[in-house]
């Protein structure tokens, strides 16, 4: 199990890819960018990018509007 923090809450999981954390949490839907310890991350890389012990996932959502 891995102690990560989401958005600003620390979580514990046992998901292995980031990919799966989202789906998870339900932070995948829309339009969204995501943040790895500081470097945005490719949505192309979300399924292949491992789940480590201390990691920093911020996620954005895209909001519509005028």
């Amino acid at each position: 199990m891995s102690s990560i923090k989401v958005n600003g809450k620390v979580l514990q999981t046992t998901q292995q890819t980031v990919q799966l954390v989202l789906q998870e949490l339900g932070l995948n839907q829309g339009r969204y960018a995501v943040e790895i310890n500081g470097a945005l991350l490719p949505k192309s890389e979300l399924a292949t990018t491992p789940v480590v012990d201390a990691m920093v996932i911020e996620v954005v959502q895209a909001v519509g509007g005028g």
